[in-house]
């Protein structure tokens, strides 16, 4: 008997173990794709400002181009 329960010991612990690796597992692909993100967000986020800063520039230009054509001419 005393055999018996060890083996049904040892497969608790076994199983125990086992999910306690899958949980950690777990934690390390949420923490993997949160830094992947964070990678990919920060690219874009550059891009997305330069971009828009291109798009004032054009626009600053664009209303100089226009007040100086309607301006009067000395």
């Amino acid at each position: 008997m005393s055999n018996g329960t060890n083996d049904l010991s040892g497969a608790i612990s076994n199983l125990i173990d086992t999910m306690g690796k899958l949980a950690q597992q777990q934690v390390e692909l949420i923490n993997t794709g949160i830094k992947t993100a964070s990678q990919m967000v920060e690219p874009l986020t550059k891009t997305a400002t330069d971009l828009l800063g291109n798009v004032v520039s054009t626009m600053n230009q664009v209303l100089q181009s226009i007040s100086s054509a309607i301006a009067p001419k000395k």
